[in-house]
């Protein structure tokens, strides 16, 4: 895929999630002015240690593409953003951040499944795992993002399970670089079961 713009966050950014935005910073806007002048697309990073101001981060190696669908600018020269996570890359090599940072990376697709009507029967349990988490999350006060309909397809919906759940930001880098839909189904499952039994017991403590 060659030289790609990036903008590190200390957030994951997922296929799928949408990601609103307020660039400030002489660097951002740059971007967002070569972004909005080409392709419309730049490419999300987790910051693992550092800041998101003032550079000096160290970064990780999975990200995913964004394509903005909305730009405003304000007098004062910032941006209003909102852009979507679209596709997994992973990092080749960190480039140079003048005048902005941009890396090397290549398209990381999924593997296509090895059992497909395996894969489907788990997704749909996790499906039903995460609806069970929601309501027990409401029995808590907390809360909690309705489960709206998600996709059929296992591919996108283990994205859209990920979103719904009250992941952290580490747990859903561990889902960004899992390689294929099979291990991310096996991985979500147990990221899910300790999170059912962590709202089980608080309820039953109540």
């Amino acid at each position: 895929m060659g030289a790609l713009a990036m903008f590190p966050l200390q957030a994951v950014l997922l296929p799928g999630m949408a990601l609103p935005l307020h660039v400030f910073e002489p660097r951002y806007r740059a971007l967002m002015d070569h972004c909005l002048a080409g392709d419309r697309e730049f490419g999300v990073a987790l910051i693992e240690r550092g800041s998101e101001v003032g550079g000096g981060d160290v970064r990780a190696d999975a990200g995913v593409v964004a394509r903005i669908v909305q730009a405003e600018q304000a007098p004062d020269g910032r941006w209003g953003v909102l852009a979507v996570g679209t596709r997994r890359v992973r990092v080749e090599r960190w480039l140079d951040d003048d005048p902005y940072p941009r890396a090397e990376v290549v398209d990381w697709p999924d593997p296509a499944p090895v059992d497909p009507v395996a894969l489907a029967a788990g997704y749909g349990e996790q499906v039903r795992q995460v609806r069970r988490l929601l309501a027990l999350l409401s029995e808590l006060g907390q809360p909690a993002q309705p489960l709206a309909e998600v996709s059929d397809d296992p591919d996108v919906g283990l994205w859209q399970l990920a979103l719904l759940a009250p992941l952290g930001s580490l747990d859903r880098y561990r889902l960004l670089a899992t390689d294929g839909p099979e291990a991310r189904l096996v991985l979500l499952g147990g990221l899910l079961d300790e999170l059912e039994a962590e709202v089980e017991a608080r309820l039953a403590a109540g």
